[in-house]
């Protein structure tokens, strides 16, 4: 068995809490993830890990063990990006953490055209609406909407996410348009909720659009987007995801003057020093991004 693998895996357990997470991970299953943890105690002649059915908790030999591995891994990674710095030639697999509109409406489009330029690289797009720690994951670079909480990270700001109300042309000649959000509750409204269940966070004088009230909630903002223009309701979505639909006049915007304030949108990193691929591609999307969102607002 691979000693370099094993020592990945271990750290990814460690790290995530998870043998399913490091199984998903390493594309593997869980069997031979503990399979691997079971070799380097094999090898080690000793516990490494306390596992039980619920939990698992590093040996004091587990933790020593763990720092040494985590070590070993970024200095391998270390002397890989220096030999790529001595070649120019940046290579490997980059991990993206994003929400999903704006990872399939504005990030997948930039991938392609990147995928092409940059022949020696990957990437390894995670659409997610969840809210994932940073610290907790193994993504590279994280995209994120909305002001930033945790000092300790590095951010670039990209743009805003702005957001509009609209509905059809049938929905509004049938139901008549709302004049204020106060006029909402007598409409059918279709909200948006994240996949743990929480309503998306609007600072918006109106709960038309939460899970008691709305006639339909999901956490697509795209299936909402096809049932608004089926004349179903009222979104309030990204301009990213409806202004093609409202140039094609399958939805109208209203409720112009009400609309929340925009959100700032930021790419994340847990360090300043990054690998060359990781540079290659943080330069390479920051302006495209921006160029983008301009072009959005």
């Amino acid at each position: 068995m691979d000693k370099l693998k094993s020592m990945e895996v271990f750290v990814f357990v460690v790290e995530s809490g998870s043998f399913r997470q490091a199984a998903n991970h390493f594309d593997i299953s869980a069997t031979m993830a503990g399979k691997h943890i079971q070799y380097l105690e094999s090898s080690l002649e000793t516990r490494i890990l306390n596992r039980t059915t619920r939990k698992h908790s590093l040996t004091e030999s587990g933790q020593i063990y763990y720092q040494e591995c985590k070590r070993i891994i970024e200095d391998i990674s270390l002397a890989e990006n220096k030999i790529q710095q001595v070649e120019n030639t940046p290579i490997g697999t980059i991990k993206i953490n994003t929400p999903i509109t704006i990872g399939c409406e504005l990030l997948a489009p930039i991938i392609a055209t990147f995928l092409q330029k940059y022949p020696l690289l990957d990437v390894e797009m995670i659409l997610d609406n969840s809210l994932v720690d940073p610290f907790q994951s193994d993504a590279d670079i994280f995209l994120r909407i909305g002001e930033l909480n945790d000092s300790n990270l590095i951010a670039r700001k990209v743009g805003d996410y702005k957001m509009r109300f609209c509905a059809s042309p049938s929905y509004l000649s049938k139901y008549g348009e709302p004049n204020s959000l106060e006029s909402l509750k007598d409409h059918s409204c279709l909200g948006f909720v994240y996949n743990q269940g929480q309503m998306q966070s609007l600072k918006l004088n109106s709960d038309a659009f939460n899970k008691r009230n709305a006639r339909l909630t999901s956490n697509n903002g795209h299936a909402l987007k096809i049932v608004a223009v089926h004349g179903a309701g009222i979104v309030l979505q990204p301009t990213i995801l409806v202004d093609k639909e409202i140039e094609k006049g399958t939805l109208v915007e209203v409720l112009t003057e009400f609309v929340p304030e925009p959100k700032p949108i930021h790419l994340l990193l847990r360090n300043r020093i990054l690998s060359i691929k990781n540079r290659t591609f943080m330069d390479y999307v920051v302006k495209k991004l921006q160029k983008e969102l301009q072009n959005n607002s």
